[in-house]
């Protein structure tokens, strides 16, 4: 939709409704923001899988189901 159509749109609205045109840009501003900040937080940081492998100690042994290959 283009600024002229929502402007000739806006200023046929009594002052009233204008105020709650301007309360609910208001409101998207704010939920946009929000919106942002939840995909930033989603973005895994370095380091924040820590502790939650463990890789035992015979990691690097060959395994037994290949053993007629070697």
């Amino acid at each position: 939709m283009e600024n002229l159509s929502l402007y000739n749109k806006l200023s046929s609205l009594p002052d009233q409704m204008k105020l709650e045109v301007v309360d609910f840009i208001d409101f998207l501003i704010t939920k946009a923001k929000k919106d942002k900040k939840a995909v930033d937080k989603l973005q895994p940081k370095f380091g924040s899988g820590k502790g939650m492998f463990i890789i035992g100690p015979d990691f690097d042994e060959p395994l037994e189901d290949f053993k007629d290959y070697m």
